[in-house]
């Protein structure tokens, strides 16, 4: 008698107000194996994880652990079957410390007077961070720590818990490469000892490496299986979307107005003795490379205003302006699309269309009244031109998925016909078709005579959509490379504070 699988979801359905997520989605999982699922935005990845950590019932379907039917109610129940789940958005306390976030819910405590034991929890936590190759002190507070580093906590405390099946939902998203290194030798060495571990990931170079097998979701069902010796990017995309996609430089079409924007003396709060200087084109994609924490997103806050500690000279066109902060570069068309969508880019109790508006609500109002009918409209057009699944444009954003939510995000600001658009990270989460659909859409700006500004910790998505790279490391810019010059070698040698010979002078 063969022996059963560790995880059986068979025939899972579940829906939410207009949206059918999950069909009669059905997935095995076996003992020590690493099963990456990969589908579109929407495809119904996330809800089923979250059906399977307690966070959702599903309204059909069964599930058996070990061969044995399970009921999970709540996160406590999945807990117990040995499911650790590590979130897409991160679940942390910004005002605890690293010890405390690790072990929120589970803190020993020291009799009789039930206080928690602080000794212990950050003893326990030490080793948790070494596995991951993290130095940092377990008493330093999560909302000190860069993004990037904050999901490597969550990830630590995902291991405290000895799970026996680990779901990982894009746990690389922040992280830098060699974060993302660490981590998938992490996989490896957890397969080994029997875990077995669900990835979601939209990194298809990820899915390759880790991976035993591939499962593909579309339109909430299940669209096809990959064994281990079928495991390549042209497979998976092939069932993810039913097309080719490729993602190759092309080259600007678009009339190029050199130093149209030209920034000067930027200090921010993170580098408040650092000033930083460049220019960049109207119609081009100037992309910004560099580590985590390497300040290419405070320079960009500071740049627009949202920065009270920060400053900086900026001229667009022959224009000087004055930005004080954010409604003064939203005034003159310069425009942030963050990296942190949740907190800083949505209002996830709203509807689609009332955060595609709100940024220039005095557009769609007569006599202060707000013309709903005009806001659906200008919603609707953003719908269809970034393809955001959504049943309709009153949905709630916080019931759309990462990628959709991102989408959203865009299009708020596309609506208003940006002059320069600074992108933080505007892929995270998104899946290789919308990523796609992204890209083109960021030539169509440029070719239109917009400045395109793009931050991304992605190494291929920097060397195939960016015009120019600029590069950053402590705070300064340590070299842009002309497109010529764009090369992975070129990008982490000035990431890591490095010279590089390069065809042209670096700085424009």
């Amino acid at each position: 008698m063969s022996t059963p699988p560790l995880l059986e979801m068979r025939g899972i359905c579940k829906r939410f107000p207009g949206v059918v997520a999950l069909d009669g989605v059905c997935l095995t999982v076996g003992q020590g194996e690493v099963l990456s699922l990969c589908g579109e935005n929407g495809a119904g990845k996330s809800t089923l994880m979250k059906i399977l950590g307690g966070v959702y019932q599903p309204e059909e379907g069964e599930l058996l652990v070990d061969g044995k039917p399970v009921k999970i109610n709540n996160v406590t129940d999945a807990i117990k079957l040995g499911i650790g789940f590590i979130h897409q958005e991160l679940n942390v306390l910004e005002n605890l410390d690293i010890a405390a976030n690790v072990f929120l819910g589970r803190e020993p405590l020291i009799s009789p007077f039930k206080l928690i034991n602080r000794k212990k929890i950050h003893a326990d936590t030490v080793p948790l961070l070494k596995r991951l190759g993290l130095n940092l002190p377990t008493d330093k507070r999560l909302g000190e720590l860069p993004i990037a580093q904050q999901q490597m906590v969550e990830i630590a405390k995902a291991l405290s818990l000895n799970a026996r099946i680990l779901i990982m939902d894009e746990p690389t998203s922040s992280l830098t490469l060699t974060e993302t290194d660490c981590l998938l030798d992490l996989i490896a060495e957890l397969r080994k000892q029997g875990v077995s571990i669900i990835y979601i990931s939209h990194r298809l170079g990820e899915v390759d490496r880790c991976s035993d097998r591939v499962e593909i979701l579309r339109d909430g069902k299940n669209a096809g299986a990959l064994t281990r010796a079928e495991i390549n990017h042209d497979n998976i995309v092939s069932k993810m979307v039913g097309r080719e996609i490729k993602c190759v430089y092309t080259p600007s079409g678009a009339r190029v107005t050199h130093k149209f924007f030209k920034v000067r003396n930027v200090k921010s709060s993170r580098f408040p003795n650092q000033k930083v200087s460049f220019d960049a084109a109207r119609g081009e994609i100037l992309g910004f490379a560099g580590l985590v924490g390497a300040g290419r997103s405070e320079m960009m806050k500071a740049i627009c205003g949202l920065d009270e500690n920060g400053a900086a000279e900026v001229t667009l066109g022959d224009e000087a302006l004055v930005i004080r902060k954010s409604a003064d570069a939203i005034g003159h068309g310069i425009f942030l699309v963050p990296e942190n969508r949740r907190e800083e880019g949505l209002v996830t109790g709203m509807s689609v269309r009332e955060n595609t508006t709100l940024p220039s609500l005095s557009t769609y109002s007569t006599a202060g009244l707000i013309q709903k009918g005009r806001e659906t409209k200008v919603a609707n057009e953003q719908i269809a031109s970034l393809r955001i699944k959504t049943p309709h444009a009153e949905t709630l954003v916080r019931n759309l998925s990462g990628g959709n939510q991102q989408k959203v995000v865009i299009g708020k600001w596309l609506a208003m016909g940006p002059k320069v658009l600074i992108l933080d990270e505007p892929t995270r989460g998104i899946d290789v078709g919308a990523k796609a659909e992204i890209y083109k859409l960021m030539r169509e700006l440029a070719a239109s005579g917009a400045v395109i500004l793009m931050i991304s910790s992605d190494m291929e998505e920097v060397l195939h959509v960016s015009d120019r790279v600029a590069v950053m490391h402590e705070g300064q810019i340590t070299g842009i490379l002309d497109r010529a010059d764009c090369s992975e070698k070129n990008v982490m040698q000035l990431a890591v504070g490095r010279s590089v010979s390069v065809s042209k002078p670096a700085f424009s």
